[in-house]
């Protein structure tokens, strides 16, 4: 059951992509031959809209086949007024971006319905007191619940960690222990932690630990869209940084998952109930509307960089170098796609 709703998250998500593609390439007056879900022998086809659309075998990507355009060969052309290849490079590029703009507008709904269902977030109750700690000086205990730091409440463990890594000087605890209130007087110290690409930081901190407590957070109407447009942009940030660590070697390649540890990843949350699911979904929207920009030739990013030249210099990018550019940047993802394979199988074996 794991694995389908692996599958069945996958598929909708590159149907959203292309989708934006689609009504894209509609809107400018370019005719739409094929919208495929997945590769290889196709299983199901039907014609609507004067658009064949089908169902393939291995469900695993898939693609929007525009008249005039073909990515196993980037130098067809037709001239056409209703072909790719006759508009304007702005109209190209509106085309291209939707794709990927589709993907983060899915991820902002899903973290909308993420918002509107309350989701469970960690509460500031202290698991744990590392020894000689400025915790641990201050007589803060496992159970204790932090109610507000200098006079300012917090309800959530991330607003606490926030204010205790950006304030200054010494801090001002009120605890909540055994029904009653206390106060603690602190002063965090400088200490090294692993990041969430696991580099070692030097952060403030005071040496406590979460105790795994979490309540539901409740939402007014404007919260919730505040909500949904931050998480899109944390996650969305989160991938381009990550993608710069991984480029220049601050995060080993052997980080790098593929498609197994996607379905494994996606399988078990859905064991966690349908927000694990969707929490999942919403990043892996941003992670292929951020990818699909990068600029590799055979993804939507290399279009637009190649669109970006005929607009700038007003001369089309040369046949010969477009279809060399291409094979290069398939050779790049097949290679970033063997590589999460191999890293994903070595994860299962080890």
């Amino acid at each position: 059951m794991g694995i389908f709703i692996s599958l069945l998250v996958l598929s909708g998500l590159i149907f959203f992509h292309e989708l934006g593609h689609y009504l894209a390439a509609r809107l400018m007056g370019v005719y739409v031959e094929v919208f495929s879900i997945g590769f290889g022998k196709r299983l199901f086809t039907f014609r609507k809209f004067n658009t064949e659309w089908s169902i393939s075998a291995i469900p695993l990507g898939g693609y929007v086949r525009m008249k005039g355009q073909d990515d196993s060969d980037p130098t067809t052309r037709s001239n056409d007024p209703d072909s790719y290849t006759t508009k304007t490079p702005i109209e190209k590029i509106f085309i291209l971006l939707a794709g990927p703009a589709f993907n983060f507008l899915i991820a902002f709904v899903l973290y909308l319905a993420i918002a509107l269902g309350n989701p469970p977030i960690l509460s500031p109750v202290i698991g744990g007191v590392l020894k000689d700690s400025p915790a641990e000086m201050a007589g803060l205990d496992t159970n204790d619940t932090i109610v507000s730091i200098n006079e300012i409440k917090v309800a959530t463990w991330q607003e606490m960690a926030k204010y205790i890594v950006k304030a200054k000087g010494d801090l001002h605890f009120t605890i909540l222990r055994n029904g009653n209130l206390e106060s603690k007087i602190l002063r965090p110290k400088l200490s090294q932690t692993k990041n969430m690409f696991g580099e070692t930081v030097e952060k403030r901190m005071i040496g406590i630990a979460a105790a795994g407590v979490t309540h539901p957070l409740k939402l007014d109407v404007s919260s919730t869209f505040s909500y949904a447009w931050e998480k899109t942009v944390f996650a969305s940030s989160m991938i381009f940084t990550g993608l710069e660590k991984l480029v220049v070697g601050d995060v080993p390649a052997k980080e790098l998952g593929g498609v197994i540890s996607i379905v494994k990843i996606t399988s078990d949350a859905s064991e966690q109930g349908w927000m694990s699911v969707l929490f999942f979904a919403a990043l892996i929207s941003v992670n292929l509307g951020v990818l699909n920009l990068l600029p590799i030739p055979a993804l939507d990013g290399g279009h637009i960089m190649f669109n970006l030249y005929e607009l700038i210099t007003r001369r089309v990018v040369n046949e010969a170098v477009v279809m060399k550019l291409t094979i290069a940047g398939w050779v790049i993802l097949f290679g970033l796609m063997g590589l999460g394979l191999f890293n994903d199988i070595n994860r299962l074996v080890g």
